[in-house]
């Protein structure tokens, strides 16, 4: 019974492997059809080698300094965000989480100088920008750092 497994081969279909550098009498002995010298005929080229092109690793820059492996990314918020609390409050992470004013706690709290509190808190976080605390403590608010 006729398979495809057990289907012949056209005549001519396959070919003889083609068996170069067999002595001269063979016709493809000595350079082994690969013509006299040059980088052809050696058959070597490095890794990253484009030709003589400056290769893409030295077109590129290094990447200098240092990348902590374990940085501290802090949940950031502004002065203006805490307008929503109201007046005379004490304002915590926990709060902060709670309400929805940051989303993840990660390395801690920490209140950046954009916006405006119009009313006095009881700030506690874990870092403060300068122009955040001015405007907090000008603002009649208690900064407290955590630890």
């Amino acid at each position: 019974m006729l398979k495809l497994g057990n289907l012949p081969a056209t005549p001519g279909a396959r070919r003889r492997r083609r068996r170069v550098g067999r002595g001269e009498g063979s016709g493809r002995g000595k350079t082994a059809g690969r013509g006299s010298k040059g980088q052809q005929a050696r058959n070597t080229v490095r890794r990253g080698f484009e030709g003589g092109q400056t290769p893409l690793y030295r077109r590129l820059p290094r990447f200098r300094g240092f990348k902590s492996p374990n940085p501290k990314v802090f949940a950031i918020i502004n002065v203006g965000d805490l307008a929503r609390f109201e007046a005379g409050a004490e304002v915590t992470p926990e709060l902060l989480l709670e309400s929805g004013v940051i989303s993840r706690l990660r390395s801690g709290v920490k209140v950046l100088g954009d916006g405006e509190l119009p009313h006095a808190l009881t700030i506690r976080a874990h870092r403060f920008s300068k122009q955040a605390r001015a405007k907090l403590e000008a603002g009649g608010a208690t900064v407290e750092v955590i630890e």
